[in-house]
Formats: structure tokens, sequence, C-alpha cells
């Protein structure tokens, strides 16, 4: 089930006796942002986890304390606009092949889920929320030109209107936040995410396999004339030129920690 890229970069998928895989993202290392390699591994695990008939649940964590901070930055330091691009198509293929996943999956949220790392927990059925934790996209601070999919997972969830409003300010929002808008859909007291994300896997095991997997497809099948279009749409650059380098090599220079987006 591990294939040879996902090994070089620490990301292969682990099934418990309960046949609960977990998908842990990042070294632990810069909030777990990710290059584009790791977002291609990680598309990788999720497509053999979904042609794995063990499998009962799947729940995607983030090594560490934090969950994911996106992408790894340092890789567009002397990238060029086509690159971004590219980074961008690996995203989006690691976010569809999480959604494709046939049986229910669960983002375990502590610290931050920002940019990329927002889409990653969106991308997953239900998300757990340590309530210390902060989620957002922050991408406008850096002149990225978000994807239409990217814009439609939020969209879906909490509206056009609050869509526009968190990508025009970018900031991040506490879990509570993100709960009472309807952008997540758990969250519990610091310190209980893994209790509670191992007592839905765990419930999600007992139940009857294949009414699990009908109720997903069901959903999945409601929702997909609104999220074609998005996806058929015209992919265009994912920066504006020489102005998202600036602003990313000056958020390099700061050297703070994904917070510093706000």
């Amino acid at each position: 089930m591990t294939a040879p890229a996902e090994q070089e970069l620490d990301l292969p998928p682990t099934v418990a006796a309960s046949r609960v895989a977990v998908l842990e993202v990042g070294t632990g290392e810069r909030f777990n942002a990710l290059s584009s390699p790791q977002w291609r591994a990680l598309e990788i695990s999720a497509r053999n986890l979904s042609t794995d008939p063990s499998v009962r649940a799947v729940v995607i964590r983030g090594t560490g304390g934090t969950f994911c901070s996106g992408s790894d930055l340092r890789e567009w330091r002397d990238a060029t606009g086509a690159d971004v691009t590219d980074a961008f198509s690996a995203i989006e293929g690691a976010l569809q092949a999480i959604e494709s996943i046939p049986v229910p999956t669960v983002a375990l949220v502590q610290g931050v889920a920002t940019g990329a790392g927002c889409q990653l927990a969106l991308a997953c059925d239900l998300q757990v929320l340590d309530a210390s934790a902060q989620i957002g996209m922050p991408i406008a601070r850096l002149g990225m030109l978000i994807p239409p999919t990217f814009a439609n997972r939020m969209s879906l969830r909490i509206g056009p209107s609050r869509t526009k409003d968190l990508l025009y300010g970018g900031r991040l929002l506490t879990a509570a936040e993100a709960l009472t808008i309807g952008l997540v859909s758990t969250v519990v007291p610091a310190g209980g995410a893994h209790g509670e994300v191992s007592e839905l896997t765990e419930r999600w095991s007992a139940m009857s396999q294949a009414s699990l997997r009908a109720s997903k497809a069901a959903v999945n099948q409601g929702l997909a004339p609104l999220e074609s279009p998005a996806r058929a749409f015209p992919q265009g650059p994912a920066s504006d030129g020489a102005e998202f380098f600036l602003r990313v090599n000056h958020f390099l220079r700061r050297k703070r920690g994904p917070t510093a987006l706000r």
C-alpha cells in the first residue's frame, strides 16, 4: 500500500486493527508546510486507500502539534509563474484524491490549517478542531490567485458572501468562529481532538460499511452539479507575477509562523 514516493517523504498511510487509516502529513517542521512532491505523495496515498477494501475510515492529521500551514513557500523563492501554477495543480490533485476516498474521512486539526492546509481540512468529510486551532485562507496577502475549486470548497459550506469576506480580508478564524459559520463540523476543548476523532472512527467502524459508503456517495452525487463547473472552469495563472514573488520573498525574510499573515 505504500509507494516508493511515500516512503521517501515519510507519508505512508497506516491502518490500525480497527481498519482506520491514518495519513500524517509533514515532518513537524515549518508548521507542516508541504512541498509539491509531498502533495503528490499525498495524492498517491489517498488513491491507494480508495482501492483498499479493508479501510473503513481515514484520518488526516499533521505531524506534531499542528495540522498544515499550506505550501512550502521556500520552493517558490526562485520559481516562475508556471512553477507556481504546477504547484497548485499538485495540491488540487491531492485534494480531489482525498475527496474521492469512498469511506468517511476526518481532519484532526490542531494548531493551524492555513492556505492549502485549510483546503486540505475542507477536502475531508468532517473536521474536528482543537479549541485553540486557527483556520483560514490568508493568500491575498501573498498575491496568490485562488483557483475556482478552492473558492468553491468554501462557498459550498459557508456561502459566497462569507467566502468573499474571508478571502478579501485574509484573516484567520478561531475554531469557535469557524464552527459558528459552518466552515468546520466540530470543535472540542483543548487537547481533546485525538479522543474525539478516535470515538468517531470507532463508531464508523462498527457501522454497516455498505451503508456508510452509500451514504457518502449519495451526498456527493447531490453536490456534484455544484462542484463540476468549478472543476471544469479553465484554470488561470496561480500568481499575479512580479508582485507575488516580492511578497513571498518578503514573507520568507520575516521568518515568522503562518499567523504572521493574519
